[in-house]
C-alpha cells in the first residue's frame, strides 16, 4: 500500500538439516516481506558465526531475528511436540528479552489447537542436556534447553537494533529422553509441528509495522 513503509527482513534461523528440511516443506504461503530461512550448523559458536554472516552489511538494518528448531524441555509434565515461545533466552554471556511473545503464542494456539504452548525463558548449552543436569537447569526458573537460540538472539541484538524471538518444539523431556531424533515417535511429532508453524513467524513479523498503543 502507498505510503506504508516495506517490512524490514525476516531472518529464521535454525541448526539441523531436519529443522531445515521442516520449515522449507512447510505452509509458506503468508510471508509478507522478504524472509531467509537459515541453517546455521550445530551449536553456539555455529549460530554465531552464521548469523553474524548474515547481519553484516547495511542490507540487514533492521532485520527481525526468529530463533526456532528443536529443544529440550525441562519441566516434568512436557511432552514431545509441545511449543515453547521464549520471554528471553539465557546463557553464559547474557540474557536478551524477546518481542511479541503474547502474539506468538496467540498464533500458535490459533494454528494448533489442543497443542501445549509453554512460555518462559529458554537457556543456552554448549552441549546435548541429558538427566539431572535438566534439574539443574529448570532450578535456574528455565523452562527449556537448546544449543543455539542464546546465541542467534545474542548475536542479532549485538550487529544492531531489532527484533528477536524464539520458538522451540520439544523433541526431548524429563519423561521422554530423546534417542534418535528421526526414529522415535517425538522426533515424528515434532518434526510435524516444526513443519505447521511457520505461518506465525510471519503474523509475527507483519505485526512489527504495527502502530503501537
Amino acid at each position: 500500500m502507498r505510503g506504508q513503509p516495506a517490512p524490514a527482513p525476516l531472518l529464521i534461523a535454525c541448526a539441523l538439516g531436519i529443522e531445515h528440511l521442516a520449515l522449507r516443506t512447510g505452509d509458506r504461503s503468508g510471508a509478507d516481506g522478504p524472509y531467509t530461512v537459515v541453517r546455521t550448523g550445530m551449536g553456539p559458536k555455529a549460530a554465531e558465526r552464521s548469523v553474524g554472516r548474515h547481519l553484516a552489511g547495511p542490507a540487514a538494518a533492521g532485520t527481525a531475528v526468529l530463533a526456532t528448531g528443536f529443544c529440550a524441555g525441562l519441566a516434568p509434565g512436557m511432552h514431545p511436540g509441545d511449543l515453547v515461545v521464549a520471554e528471553e533466552t539465557r546463557d553464559p554471556h547474557g540474557t536478551v528479552p524477546c518481542v511479541g511473545t503474547d502474539l506468538l503464542v496467540k498464533e500458535l494456539v490459533r494454528l494448533l489447537p489442543g497443542r501445549t504452548v509453554h512460555t518462559g525463558p529458554l537457556t543456552g548449552s554448549d552441549h546435548v542436556v541429558r538427566g539431572a543436569e535438566r534439574y539443574d537447569l529448570l532450578a535456574t526458573g528455565a523452562i527449556a534447553v537448546d544449543m543455539e537460540s542464546a546465541a542467534t538472539l545474542r548475536t542479532a541484538v549485538r550487529t544492531g537494533k531489532r527484533p528477536v524471538a524464539a520458538v522451540r518444539v520439544v523433541v526431548d523431556a524429563p519423561e521422554h529422553e530423546l534417542v534418535r531424533i528421526g526414529t522415535v515417535r517425538g522426533g515424528i511429532s515434532a518434526f510435524r509441528v516444526l513443519r505447521s508453524i511457520l505461518p506465525s513467524f510471519f503474523e509475527w513479523h507483519r505485526s512489527l509495522l504495527l502502530p503501537r498503543r
